[in-house]
């Protein structure tokens, strides 16, 4: 098996195994969708936060801040297209983002992974700032996969409990 080969199925399990019984498990009016959208926004205000708090520790030179700034922009253009592509999700079929976004998954993992790495690391002078990307990048993980479990038909939660569980025997009838 190949390293990708790897990478994908570890991508399918985290997804199939750990998001998608959490958006399975959400109440009726609360999608996954709904979730992973708010989760991408604020990724972004968490971002902005962290490049703003550099610039004003002077943390960073003018290379620095510009390529800070056209990353942001990448998220709040990413946000904007998956913004529009969301009428694309129906309940009870496949979701077309879950393949849309299969590249764009596992490689959102290494990137929290090496944000996290700069918090631990940082000077003191710039731990707080680069914890927000940090957090930042926790958050646009979740949110990616969230936006990428399928939705289920209608009245599919009102059956489930929790996580999907179904009714105990003493909470039929």
């Amino acid at each position: 098996m190949s390293f990708g080969d790897r990478v994908n199925q570890f991508d399918a399990w985290l997804l199939d195994r750990v998001f998608q019984p959490f958006a399975d498990a959400l109440p009726e009016r609360l999608t996954a969708m709904e979730m992973g959208m708010s989760f991408q926004v604020g990724s972004i205000v968490l971002s902005a936060a962290s490049i703003s708090a550099l610039l004003v520790l002077e943390g960073m030179t003018l290379d620095n801040l510009i390529a800070n700034v056209l990353g942001w922009f990448f998220e709040v253009v990413f946000y904007i297209g998956i913004h529009r592509m969301r009428r694309l999700v129906k309940p009870g079929y496949q979701n077309p983002l879950r393949v849309m976004l299969a590249g764009m998954r596992p490689i959102s993992i290494p990137f929290a992974a090496y944000a996290f790495y700069q918090a631990v690391t940082a000077d003191r002078a710039y731990e707080l700032a680069l914890w927000f990307n940090s957090l930042s990048q926790l958050v646009f993980v979740a949110g990616i996969y969230l936006i990428s479990c399928n939705v289920p038909p209608p009245g599919h939660r009102a059956r489930q409990t929790s996580f999907g569980r179904g009714p105990l025997p003493n909470e039929i009838g």
